[in-house]
């Protein structure tokens, strides 16, 4: 059965059995860890229902460039931006009408590769945005169309405009 109340959380976190990783979010004690437990804590703890990996963190995701985030980062519609995330949660917000696309990578939902990179293109050095680009499409995760169509809805064409320059270079 369900641990459903803080009583009942707080017996097994004093015996041990769960392990609270902040409010209202727990591990079972001793349960293997993985690479991007970080992640999916923060997803989780922002909402699952709510939220989207987003920039950055979505780049680690789909293993894009070589950038460590030092947040994770989820993005979230605009009537939702009153959400407390803990400690190392960075929220995005985006119009509560704006669709926002996801795909699945090892259980979490993600922003796919072609908006991840427009998202972080702001917040990336120029070479490690230019690592993204070549790696999104050598690896087939995205096309030039799709990259030069998602920074013109986002107004960030300069800076993806340059990535491919350099990567067709």
């Amino acid at each position: 059965m369900p641990a459903r109340s803080p009583t009942l959380l707080d017996h097994h976190v004093r015996r041990g059995r769960f392990e609270r990783i902040c409010r209202g979010l727990y591990r079972i004690s001793g349960f293997p860890t993985s690479q991007h437990d970080d992640v999916w804590e923060g997803w989780l703890a922002v909402g699952s229902d709510k939220a989207v990996v987003s920039h950055q963190s979505a780049l680690v995701l789909h293993d894009l460039s070589d950038n460590i985030p030092n947040a994770v980062h989820v993005l979230v519609r605009r009537q939702d931006r009153g959400l407390r995330p803990h400690a190392g949660v960075f929220v995005h917000t985006i119009n509560d009408d704006d669709p926002i696309p996801i795909v699945w990578r090892y259980g979490i939902a993600v922003t796919p590769p072609a908006r991840s990179i427009v998202d972080a293109a702001d917040q990336l050095r120029p070479e490690q945005l230019e690592m993204a680009v070549r790696q999104a499409l050598g690896r087939g995760l995205v096309t030039r169309r799709q990259l030069e169509q998602e920074a013109a809805r986002h107004t960030r064409s300069k800076a993806i405009d340059r990535a491919l320059a350099q990567v067709a270079a």
